[in-house]
């Protein structure tokens, strides 16, 4: 379970003019910290904070440890509003985690032996993802950075589902609670670029021209 670690001030400004003065006037993000049995706490966060931490991708699965004036709480990215054009955070939700009690989040799919895959080497296929993450439930201690699919054994038009997938101890695939089997990962044929005719008769038709030339 990686550690990460955020910085955060406690502010009592509600509403959406006092956001965008926050962002605007300090380069601070809004944001906010529920769930458990605390009431939901408003909170601000720094901006170059906010976008050194997400440069990692295993904090968007990761506990973090929130400082918020000195006293640290454990929480999961729950939601993250980006601006729509320039794709900076706007507002970011926190979920508290509670020890001892079981939390459901997202986790990224992480294939190995891919050079090894039969499908491919044999086959002659391509791997194809069809889920790059997946929804686990398990207590704060057992949750993984990623959940390891390996594809040695895959051969061509064959596909990997949930549940021929074995979960790390302690943690459950939550869709197959749902009796969802979801397709994580296929080998199908490679696929082959389509010629048109008009394709095919233009070195033709530029062998026709060169002799044409030689002629004269």
């Amino acid at each position: 379970m990686s550690e990460f670690t955020l910085n955060a001030k406690a502010r009592n400004d509600l509403g959406k003019g006092a956001s965008r003065r926050l962002r605007r006037d300090a380069s601070l993000i809004p944001a906010v910290v529920y769930g458990g049995d605390k009431a939901p706490a408003l909170v601000s966060l720094e901006n170059r904070e906010v976008a050194k931490l997400l440069l990692n991708d295993a904090a968007f699965s990761s506990i973090l440890s929130l400082n918020i004036d000195g006293a640290k709480e454990n929480v999961l990215i729950k939601d993250l509003q980006r601006h729509p054009a320039k794709g900076f955070v706007l507002h970011a939700d926190f979920v508290r985690v509670i020890a001892g009690q079981k939390l459901t989040t997202i986790v990224p799919v992480e294939l190995v032996n891919e050079n090894d895959c039969v499908g491919v080497k044999i086959g002659g296929g391509d791997i194809f993802r069809l889920a790059t993450e997946i929804e686990v439930t398990c207590l704060p201690q057992d949750l993984p950075d990623f959940i390891e699919v390996d594809v040695k054994e895959l051969d061509l038009n064959e596909t990997l589902h949930l549940s021929d997938i074995k979960a790390p101890k302690g943690v459950e695939f939550t869709a197959l609670e749902h009796e969802n089997n979801l397709a994580v990962v296929t080998v199908s044929p490679a696929r082959v670029e389509e010629v048109s005719d008009e394709d095919q008769d233009q070195p033709a038709e530029a062998a026709d021209s060169e002799g044409a030339a030689e002629e004269k």
